[in-house]
């Protein structure tokens, strides 16, 4: 049986709102963890934060660094897996520096960030031009055009070597 079906037949056993209500509330670190793990992975430092709110007053705080502890264990939660999903999600939309400032965000270290930058295929360029020419077909024409594009692509966080190379129509395959 799966993890999600032995949560979803749980909350069936209890009845009344009030008692899933106190069930909810007595939930242990460990449950609350796998359960937001099962919508989506997180990184160590955003499940920390969101785990935080839990912990009791009577509760011993490095419960917390356990729990954390044992999940990485057991490969449920892993800063490299997550940091290389987000990059791949986001790079058809974004340049790595958007990326890279996404992945910090969520607490991801510097040089995660690098390596899932490095796995990303293609080059930076290249993804700019799929982003551009989704939005304008064709190149610039005028000074004016060049300077909407060139903000349209700074915004979404791609280098100005990679700008230029778009704007240009010099597209480096590697």
């Amino acid at each position: 049986m799966s993890l999600c079906a032995v949560l979803l037949s749980r909350r069936s056993d209890l009845g009344t709102k009030a008692e899933r209500q106190r069930h909810k509330q007595s939930k242990s670190l460990l449950s609350r963890a796998i359960a937001l793990l099962a919508r989506r992975d997180h990184s160590r430092a955003e499940l920390s934060r969101k785990l935080a709110r839990h912990i009791g007053e009577d509760e011993d705080p490095s419960e917390l660094g356990r729990v954390l502890d044992e999940l990485g264990r057991n490969g449920l939660l892993s800063d490299e897996r997550f940091a290389g999903a987000v990059a791949r999600s986001r790079s058809q939309r974004f340049g790595d520096a958007r990326i890279r400032y996404d992945l910090r965000r969520f607490g991801i270290a510097d040089d995660l960030s690098a390596a899932a930058l490095a796995k990303l295929g293609g080059s930076e360029a290249a993804r700019a031009r799929e982003v551009s020419s989704k939005r304008f077909p064709g190149l610039p024409k005028t000074a004016a055009e060049r300077a909407k594009r060139a903000r349209f692509l700074q915004s979404r966080g791609f280098s100005l070597d990679s700008i230029y190379q778009v704007l240009r129509g010099r597209i480096d395959v590697e």
